[in-house]
């Protein structure tokens, strides 16, 4: 058994340590939200937060985050973070950020965790950050303006 915190609560899980933590929160724990879409760390749809880094829960071994705060996106406005998740959440519904939405809850993971480090991100640290999160709809211009408005909202 492997006890992790999983959005604010602790959860055991008798899956072998080296099983996917993103197959772990939607197999075991129905934690949908976080979506499988490259399975080698290189389109963000799983990023979840441990201990608030973003993280590719699709290439993270469950024994990794034994121990820590895994955050996903059905946790997110839940945690300490929650005035900044709720701008950013309110910013993409603002902007009509989403497309198909596939990708959205890695998006959002990503864009939250800048924004707890970065009150007022410029072009670059966006960039920087959202850098391996794939939008196969090229919303990318809309997520750069919901970043930049829920950073405006939070100032």
């Amino acid at each position: 058994m492997i006890t992790l915190n999983v959005n604010g609560r602790p959860v055991s899980v008798d899956a072998a340590p080296d099983t996917p933590l993103l197959w772990v929160l939607r197999d075991y724990l129905d934690l949908t939200g976080t979506k499988f879409g490259c399975g080698m760390a290189l389109c963000g749809a799983c990023t979840v937060h441990l201990d608030g880094q973003p993280t590719r829960s699709c290439v993270t071994p469950v024994s990794r985050a034994s121990g820590k705060r895994v955050t996903t996106i059905e946790g997110l406005s839940t945690t300490e973070a929650d005035r900044v998740s709720k701008a950013v959440q309110e910013a993409w519904n603002k902007l009509d950020v989403v497309q198909c939405g596939y990708c959205q809850s890695g998006q959002i993971m990503a864009a939250a965790a800048l924004l707890r480090v970065k009150k007022k991100p410029t072009d670059t640290d966006i960039d920087a950050a959202m850098t391996g999160n794939v939008c196969r709809c090229a919303t990318y211009v809309r997520i750069r303006a919901a970043i930049k408005d829920a950073a405006r909202a939070l100032a």
